[in-house]
């Protein structure tokens, strides 16, 4: 049954994105399931994950927003997103689920691709300084792109992976956040643990 909510399907002419009412449902229930998440996450979900600063220009925004539960719009027929704390200083790892009708999920990985080839660094007046440097993905989900955005956050040292990987018609979005520095082993698990919940 579809839920007549039309998400802004601008640009491209494509196909206009209607919200499957099911769809959503599976999204979450998928979501509220005990992932196998690194030692020292918490197995409960939390709400989804929010951008840590204000300002980022429109590529690393793109790059950003499916984690939190904002994923493009285009097609798109479910989404859900959760959070989860880790024992790290400022570890918190982010996941976002969109699942999109026809081919759809392709094209917007291979636009994140482009646009994380874009996103150059995020500054703010407030003291936030966030280099990006691409982060070879490989073997996660049917194809995947990954960067690291490493520097200072508000004037603290501050990391963070994001992870853009498609299973079949979803894209499977995570971030993994932390002060100093993020462990990209963990990072991996993360993905891995995200996909599962998705190919399970």
């Amino acid at each position: 049954m579809l839920v007549t909510g039309l998400l802004g399907g601008c640009g491209g002419g494509g196909a206009e994105s209607f919200l499957d009412a099911q769809a959503m449902a599976q999204l979450r229930a998928v979501l509220s399931k005990e992932p196998p998440l690194p030692d020292g996450f918490t197995v409960r979900p939390e709400q989804a994950w929010r951008m840590p600063f204000g300002q980022a220009d429109r590529n690393c925004r793109a790059v950003l927003e499916p984690a939190g539960g904002r994923a493009p719009g285009q097609a798109l027929t479910a989404q859900a997103a959760v959070s989860y704390h880790g024992d790290g200083l400022g570890e918190q790892a982010g996941v976002g689920l969109a699942k999109y009708a026809g081919e759809e999920a392709e094209g917007h990985l291979d636009a994140l691709a482009e646009a994380i080839g874009a996103c150059r660094a995020v500054h703010t007046s407030s003291g936030t300084d966030l280099r990006l440097q691409e982060l070879p993905v490989r073997g996660a989900g049917d194809e995947a792109v990954g960067a690291r955005l490493s520097g200072r956050l508000n004037g603290y040292p501050y990391a963070m992976d994001v992870v853009l990987s498609r299973v079949g018609d979803t894209l499977v979005s995570v971030v993994h956040t932390g002060m100093n520095e993020v462990d990209h082993a963990r990072t991996r698990k993360v993905v891995e643990a995200a996909i599962s919940m998705v190919s399970a």
